[in-house]
């Protein structure tokens, strides 16, 4: 026999039911999980470059300090601090910080697709000679004696299985070609030539 009471004590179900307008548990933690990432991020930059990211200065010192312990779990534990100072920062900062890390890592693949155009013309001088011809062509500064001698040396280099001395002094001089201003590097290389 069916209660009759059942259900009606006086309350409708529904006022138990709360409106959470707070992050739900799971989403708090991919938050701090994905601030832990970044600050990991930022530990593996060199220093120079984190002198350039807009942070607090609590959070740059907990991120050089994390740089210098190469204890593996003293190092974890400095990771958690570093995630835990990130979680104090702004939403304005956050974004900031991923804004120069995007920056970095998609100017870091240009010039990685920079570096590997450059190989490719250096395996294709070694290759043919008639890709020197065109180079100087476009290149006419260029002297054409240093090159075919730098190729003859590195073909040799190669042959006989020595260091490749030659064969990176063509990709500085393929490098200097690619530089958008080429004269500085070209004083640099000359007073780095004077002090050896």
């Amino acid at each position: 026999m069916p209660n009759a009471n059942r259900g009606s004590v006086g309350f409708s179900s529904n006022e138990f039911e709360q409106e959470y307008e707070r992050p739900s548990k799971s989403e708090l933690k991919r938050q701090m999980t994905a601030l832990q990432k970044l600050g990991e991020e930022l530990v593996a930059e060199p220093r120079d470059r984190l002198k350039r990211v807009p942070m607090p200065e609590d959070v740059r010192d907990a991120i050089l300090e994390c740089q210098k312990i190469k204890d593996h779990e003293g190092r974890r534990r400095q990771l958690q601090y570093v995630g835990k100072v990130m979680r104090s920062l702004e939403e304005d900062e956050i974004a900031a910080i991923r804004k120069v890390l995007d920056s970095w890592k998609g100017a870091s693949k240009a010039e990685t697709a920079a570096l590997h155009a450059i190989e490719r013309q250096r395996e294709k001088l070694l290759a043919d000679d008639k890709v020197l011809t065109q180079l100087l062509q476009i290149h006419p500064q260029l002297d054409a004696q240093q090159l075919r001698t730098l190729i003859r040396n590195a073909r040799k280099e190669q042959a006989e299985n020595k260091p490749p001395k030659a064969y990176r002094e063509i990709f500085q001089i393929l490098k200097q070609l690619q530089a958008p201003t080429a004269q500085p590097t070209d004083e640099d290389d000359d007073a780095d030539e004077e002090q050896s």
